[in-house]
């Protein structure tokens, strides 16, 4: 049985004031803490990579359906999750087009940068062919292995100290796909 999601007025003035998946993070803490489950507070990460990620009108048209993926995604928390919704989503919609596993890619990079104190996460292109991403990190608890990471990446990576630490991944392209999966993948060598 599908379940109707609609917002009233209320809801929708808080949905334009903190953002969608800060709204479902919110909403998912009051029901669970209504429910008497404990909740930890979540830092909520900035992710700005420039990458097309949304669910297309063609794919998805229903608003309410739309929602109610966005709203899943939004809550993923692992990679278990995203396998899950990976599966709903094709049993019900079919293949996915590349702006919804972009948007899924990201999610999971949200997820696993939350668990080494990743904060933001900015990209802007350098020229036709390289793309730089930053990368903050909250100092608190920061841990890493600089030595191991300039062995892999050499010099397409450089390490800023300060109150907020960055790193920046210098990534030879500008393509969508490239530059999510190198992301992700200096996100899980920071593990």
């Amino acid at each position: 049985m599908e379940q109707e999601v609609f917002f009233g007025e209320i809801q929708s003035g808080h949905l334009e004031q903190v953002g969608y998946d800060t709204y479902c993070n919110l909403l998912d803490e009051v029901v669970k803490e209504m429910k008497g489950i404990e909740v930890k507070p979540e830092v909520d990460i900035q992710i700005d990579l420039n990458i097309s990620s949304y669910i297309p009108d063609e794919y998805i048209s229903d608003s309410n359906q739309k929602i109610e993926v966005y709203q899943n995604i939004a809550l993923c928390k692992n990679e278990e999750d995203i396998l899950n919704i990976i599966d709903e989503i094709i049993d019900r919609f079919g293949n996915m087009p590349s702006e919804l596993e972009n948007l899924i890619d990201i999610a999971r990079i949200k997820y696993l940068s939350k668990q080494i104190n990743i904060i933001k996460m900015v990209s802007r292109t350098i020229s036709d062919s390289k793309t730089s991403v930053v990368f903050t990190f909250n100092k608190d608890n920061l841990e890493m292995e600089i030595s191991e990471l300039v062995k892999k990446y050499g010099n397409r990576i450089k390490f800023s100290a300060g109150i907020k630490p960055m790193i920046t991944l210098e990534i030879d392209s500008t393509k969508e796909r490239k530059i999510l999966n190198d992301v992700t993948e200096l996100v899980k060598d920071l593990q």
